[in-house]
């Protein structure tokens, strides 16, 4: 079954069969649920919202009967949830989230708000974005969660159907119309070696400077590709020069690709910003590769449903706000 289709199945199997008769549920059950899963305790999820400990008792009763669960169990003073009541958790709170945004008409405000933003994307994201986003919400929004996931091989964004993923960060390419997108990072490639290769030293080719395409194809690289492809950038340049590398090792994240160049004889081809970002304390060498190697726009992708929500245009200008940064 096709990716997309699979997260549809699973979007209308929550939507159909748990909220089966979605015109008679109470929509107010969802934030009982949502404070009984956070505190484990029919009291203090009554303090939570507040509800009495007798009203918060008979709410349970009746999500009990319309999700055919019993949801918690007793567990000495307190409540246990149940497998499905535990699936339902990390659903339950975007939902409520993406509610909250819909009805309110109040700017986001991210010195109080308390929420999870998840995005998928490489590890080039987790060096490019992530610490300067950590250091700048710490100050301004300190109880906003972030949580990066690494599910869109092949550039699919199917995943993004699924109300739990806020954001994708991929190179830019034909999306669906449910998808809107904003080009956040252009990205060139260069060769990356160790510091005094040994075979660059004896050819003379300082950091810096062109390889030698003869040089080039004779060398022994290092391909960035989860798919554990051996084709990638330039090498379909390389065919039109009536040549191709030696790829002998394909890694499925960036960080292991300098890592592994940093320690080995073998050459990689990296994004430009990571590989000056990375070169002093791996001990790498930034040279030109000898055949031109198209640049790459970096979207950042999200659900047209989240589109107008406040609380998705804050982080998605804070997104493009580092990561644009990085250009300079």
């Amino acid at each position: 079954m096709p990716r997309q289709r699979r997260y549809l199945k699973r979007i209308d199997y929550i939507d159909t069969i748990h909220f089966m008769n979605l015109a008679s549920f109470d929509l107010n059950l969802l934030k009982v649920l949502d404070a009984l899963l956070i505190e484990r305790s029919t009291v203090r999820a009554g303090q939570r919202i507040g509800l009495s400990q007798p009203a918060v008792s008979a709410a349970l009763g009746r999500l009990r009967a319309a999700l055919d669960d019993p949801l918690f169990v007793r567990a000495g003073a307190g409540l246990e949830p149940t497998d499905f009541a535990i699936s339902l958790e990390p659903q339950l709170t975007t939902i409520l989230a993406q509610i909250g945004d819909a009805l309110t008409t109040k700017p986001f405000d991210p010195a109080k708000a308390s929420r999870r933003f998840r995005l998928s994307g490489s590890d080039f994201f987790t060096e490019m974005l992530m610490p300067s986003l950590a250091e700048r919400l710490s100050r301004i929004a300190p109880n906003i969660l972030i949580q990066q996931v690494d599910i869109t091989p092949n550039l699919d964004i199917a995943p993004l159907l699924d109300p739990n993923l806020d954001f994708a960060l991929v190179p830019r390419h034909p999306f669906p119309n449910w998808a809107e997108e904003e080009v956040v990072l252009r990205s060139g490639f260069v060769a990356i070696a160790r510091k005094n290769h040994p075979k660059l030293l004896r050819a003379g080719v300082q950091a810096g400077q062109m390889i030698p395409l003869d040089l080039y194809c004779d060398l022994s690289h290092v391909l960035f590709s989860p798919e554990g492809n051996l084709d990638g950038l330039g090498d379909g340049m390389l065919r039109k020069l009536g040549r191709r590398r030696n790829i002998s090792m394909t890694l499925p994240v960036m960080s292991g690709v300098w890592r592994t160049v940093s320690e080995s004889d073998l050459l990689a081809l990296l994004p430009e910003q990571l590989a000056y970002r990375v070169a002093a304390k791996a001990g790498l060498d930034i040279f030109k590769p000898p055949m031109d190697v198209p640049t790459v726009d970096l979207s950042l992708v999200w659900h047209r449903r989240n589109s107008r929500s406040p609380a998705h245009r804050w982080m998605r200008s804070e997104i493009g706000m580092v990561l644009k940064a990085t250009s300079h």
